[in-house]
């Protein structure tokens, strides 16, 4: 479904604004929706972890719950499929699904960690990213963007990314035969 922006997500132009201008609360459903894919795809970690370290799933749910970053459940999976005596088949399968996972990651931290500044009047809305970027002698912050159309075709692209991928971590679970 496709709005007069052509906006496949349901985001709709402001009343009486301009092409390319997005409504804030359309922006953090779309927002939602990328939390919740990631988060489902994510949590599916867990089995990975149970499989590839021999444990039950609720060890695994420990592990997980306990490794607080993305990059920390990740570095672990990685780890444990690069132990000796794992096929090399299998290894570059699960290296490959991990990659994956991070490459979405920086999309969904540029939206989870900036905050939002719009027009309530209809104006553009624009991320301000909640960053501090050093440079050798100085130190900038508050990058802004515009989301326009672009920026939501970007998130929608990488929702359905997610969803893929969620199905081929699924798919390979089943197929190394770990824990469910």
């Amino acid at each position: 479904m496709t709005d007069e922006a052509g906006i496949g997500t349901g985001a709709k132009q402001p009343k009486g604004g301009s092409p390319g201008e997005i409504e804030l609360q359309d922006i953090l459903l779309l927002v939602g929706r990328l939390n919740y894919a990631w988060t489902n795809t994510e949590s599916l970690l867990i089995h990975l972890i149970a499989g590839l370290a021999k444990v039950e799933k609720d060890v695994a749910v420990v592990i997980f719950l306990t490794l607080s970053t993305t990059r920390a459940r990740t570095d672990l999976v990685d780890r444990l499929a690069k132990m000796p005596g794992f096929p090399k088949d299998k290894r570059d399968e699960i290296l490959a699904l991990t990659s994956g996972l991070m490459k979405e990651g920086a999309l969904r931290n540029k939206y989870n960690h900036c905050i939002y500044s719009f027009d309530p009047e209809g104006g553009r809305i624009q991320t301000i990213m909640m960053r501090i970027h050093d440079r050798k002698d100085e130190i900038r912050v508050g990058k802004t963007e515009t989301v326009n159309n672009a920026e939501v075709a970007n998130i929608d692209a990488c929702i359905s990314r997610l969803e893929k991928l969620n199905t081929k971590i699924w798919q390979t679970v089943q197929k190394f035969g770990f824990p469910i």
